[in-house]
């Protein structure tokens, strides 16, 4: 193949498939955490603010070693990876079937997140090195994979629950992920230079291509730029409102009266929208810049969480959902057309994980915190009015967001 000339069949395509295929399993079940939530709390009786601290502690423990899976992804590629993390994640769910008190919960669910951490690091920076022309579609097309999971699993899980239990669940959804995972692990290649290929588009979006090249910042070049630090606050504050709801509207819905197969709708229904706002504002990142596509996100979000306060009928529910899922899908896959922009392609894999690793700091402490409100309050407001004022400040953020001038040529 030369680089203007791509075959008809291009393997980068085939990554993409796998990338989609693990965002489906990894998150699309981790995600399920929020249906698990009440029959979990039923049976223990234990406060939401415990229960949803496993949620947290996993969350951290993903994005803490997910720094760690970038720089060995860069060294070794995703195979091995992305392979162990589908053994984590099966034993993590396996031994969720056995829970019996809290300690064991956040041991167990801590596995969970450990397994997680080698799913999104790998596949995501995997399709940025197959992709030149189109990479801002093809990585929203992959993080669809996400909002995919969401649509489908919780639905899935809530009639396992209701028909076998909260603990057959577990062990149908650990024995499910170990063979997907594996076996698409298989099959993933972290850049077509393994294949004696070159990525596509490459020599026809030249522009593009050289900019990057010419931002090739190590890990510790970009640690110390202001742009490493806006673009973690941003994200970090917008996942912080992301994970909050994505935990606690399921049991903030049944608090309103509305059954549970129903509030597992609200969540399928954010996941089918989150489909629909990977793929177009992945692709609005190409045409018309990923900060101008970041921003509009965040503003979606805000809407939404301003909606939430006045949310009562399923119904409304619902619509809030697609506006909801559209945004939380949209700015995902923005994240690593931002840091690949800004930083280059020669570290992206352990750039992109520090930058996931203080997402997770927010994805972390707002279930948390959310769980600790209500406890205390027995509502869900307060904490949504601290979701909406952050989402503020990462829109503040987004605008002013800017590429660093001080580059220097990747060797």
């Amino acid at each position: 193949m030369t680089k203007n000339n791509p075959p008809r069949f291009f393997y980068g395509y085939v990554v993409v498939l796998l990338a989609f295929l693990i965002m489906v399993v990894t998150w699309g079940t981790f995600y399920t955490f929020g249906v698990f939530f009440k029959p979990v709390l039923t049976e223990f009786d234990w406060t939401r603010t415990g229960t949803s601290g496993a949620y947290s502690l996993a969350f951290m423990l993903s994005g803490f070693l997910g720094i760690v899976a970038g720089r060995l992804n860069d060294r070794f590629g995703p195979r091995v990876i992305v392979s162990a993390c589908g053994v984590l994640l099966c034993s993590g769910y396996l031994l969720m079937s056995q829970v019996s008190a809290i300690w064991q919960l956040y041991l167990f669910y801590g596995i969970v997140g450990v397994g997680l951490s080698g799913a999104y690091v790998p596949s995501i920076s995997a399709v940025s090195r197959w992709f030149v022309k189109r990479r801002g579609l093809m990585t929203g097309i992959a993080m669809a994979g996400i909002s995919a999971g969401t649509m489908i699993t919780p639905p899935v899980t809530n009639w396992l629950i209701s028909n076998y239990g909260w603990r057959t669940s577990y062990i149908v959804i650990g024995i499910v992920v170990l063979v997907l995972m594996v076996l698409a692990a298989q099959f993933l290649k972290r850049d077509p230079t393994q294949m004696g290929l070159v990525p596509y588009g490459e020599g026809l979006v030249e522009s593009q291509n050289s900019d990057l090249e010419a931002r090739g910042f190590s890990f510790q070049e970009a640690i110390h730029t202001w742009q490493f630090w806006v673009v973690c606050g941003m994200f970090t504050f917008s996942e912080f409102c992301v994970q909050t709801i994505t935990v606690h509207i399921v049991p903030h819905a049944t608090d309103l009266a509305i059954s549970a197969a129903n509030a597992a709708g609200i969540l399928a229904i954010i996941g089918g929208a989150g489909v629909t706002g990977r793929v177009m504002m992945g692709g609005a990142g190409d045409r018309v810049g990923n900060k101008p596509a970041t921003t509009i996100c965040f503003v979606m979000l805000l809407i939404a969480l301003l909606w939430l306060f006045f949310a009562r009928e399923l119904w409304v529910l619902y619509l809030l959902a697609v506006v909801f899922g559209f945004a939380y899908g949209g700015y995902q896959p923005l994240i690593s057309l931002v840091v690949a922009e800004l930083f280059g392609l020669s570290s992206l894999g352990v750039i992109l994980g520090a930058v996931t690793f203080s997402i997770t700091i927010g994805a972390a402490v707002g279930p948390a915190l959310a769980g600790r409100i209500f406890d205390i309050t027995g509502s869900y407001q307060s904490a949504f009015l601290v979701c909406a004022a952050l989402s503020i400040v990462a829109i503040i953020l987004a605008l002013f967001i800017k590429p660093n001038t001080n580059v220097r040529r990747e060797g």
